[in-house]
């Protein structure tokens, strides 16, 4: 399964409003594994930039006057998206963004149903607790110290840990691992199941086995497992 941990930044709350997109960073997930592809780019939004966006992610629109236009980098984007399925936090947010964006570049837009919300999954998991990016960092011990100003591309490397905790990913990378060893250790002639010290106590009794073997010379070989296994051979005649 190929998934994209998304984020973006923009100039404010709405894009209906005339907001829009100045920054997209995607981490690309086959089978919930990083595979090393990822996906930035700083986007010139044709219009200021507030103060308050400005606070939040540091991005001028000094810096962003020579950057592309989303129209001119839409086939990019969408080559890199293609089939999968987006993972973002605060999902509503970043696809009405992308979506007016798309329409305005005369594309289709991104369905929703190919879209899953880390913040939703967050709050059925923790109900009642904050639910923000860096909450959860701090909840799972993912280091976010260099997020000291919102950005896309590194916000969606927090993203894509806090997702892995979220889908109970660690406990299933420890199973691979275990795994693995267990292979090496075959290959190299090592025993991979370890013996008990002390061997359990038999829990069946010597009465137990003689009823139980009793009861299939009474059913003989017309008992229903008969029908997938090699059925005793006849008892020679005296």
């Amino acid at each position: 399964m190929r998934e994209i941990i998304l984020d973006t930044e923009t100039t404010g709350l709405d894009p209906l409003r005339g907001d829009r997109l100045v920054e997209i960073g995607g981490i690309e997930l086959i089978n919930h594994f990083p595979t090393g592809r990822t996906y930035h780019v700083y986007i010139n939004p044709e219009r200021d930039m507030p103060d308050e966006a400005f606070r939040v992610h540091g991005l001028s629109a000094d810096f962003l006057a020579d950057k592309p236009r989303f129209a001119e980098l839409v086939d990019d984007f969408w080559s890199f998206v293609e089939d999968a399925r987006l993972v973002i936090h605060n999902a509503s947010f970043d696809m009405g963004f992308i979506n007016a964006e798309l329409k305005r570049a005369g594309r289709p837009l991104f369905p929703m149903d190919r879209v899953v919300d880390t913040l939703a999954m967050a709050r059925r998991r923790f109900p009642g607790s904050p639910a923000s990016l860096d909450a959860l960092c701090s909840r799972f011990g993912i280091d976010n110290s260099r997020r000291t100003r919102h950005g896309a591309l590194l916000d969606a490397e927090l993203l894509a840990d806090v997702y892995i905790e979220l889908i109970g990913g660690r406990q299933a990378s420890f199973g691979l691992a275990d795994a693995g060893r267990a292979t090496q250790r075959a290959a190299r002639g090592q025993n991979v199941l370890r013996q008990r010290p002390v061997p359990l106590t038999p829990r069946l009794t010597a009465e137990a086995i003689e009823a139980h073997a009793a009861f299939l010379q009474e059913i003989g070989d017309k008992a229903i497992w008969y029908d997938q296994l090699p059925r005793p051979a006849a008892a020679p005649l005296p």
